[in-house]
């Protein structure tokens, strides 16, 4: 988990997702998140690490559809827990 922003960061032009992702990120890290969300959470970030999942990352054009859609489910499930600290987190550090 340690090299997810540094990733995030290197895809953050081309993924429209990745900004939510950052986001679950810092609410992972928050110690008011429940545990049910930061395991939801971080197997969603740890699916987007892998580059060989059900979709390989590689493969042009689809190769990260598989893993906006479990950003996506994950980002519904947790999205109560997910504050706008969160979202603020995430902009500051896609804009550094």
């Amino acid at each position: 988990m340690q090299d997810f922003l540094k990733i995030a960061k290197q895809f953050a032009r081309w993924l429209p997702f990745v900004r939510d992702a950052v986001a679950m990120y810092f609410c992972m890290l928050d110690e008011q998140t429940p545990a049910w969300a930061k395991a939801a959470i971080a197997a969603a970030l740890g699916y987007f690490l892998m580059p060989t999942d059900a979709i390989p990352d590689f493969v042009a054009g689809l190769g990260f559809t598989d893993d906006a859609g479990v950003i996506a489910t994950t980002l519904s499930m947790v999205l109560s827990v997910l504050t706008d600290r969160h979202r603020k987190q995430a902009d500051e550090f896609l804009n550094s």
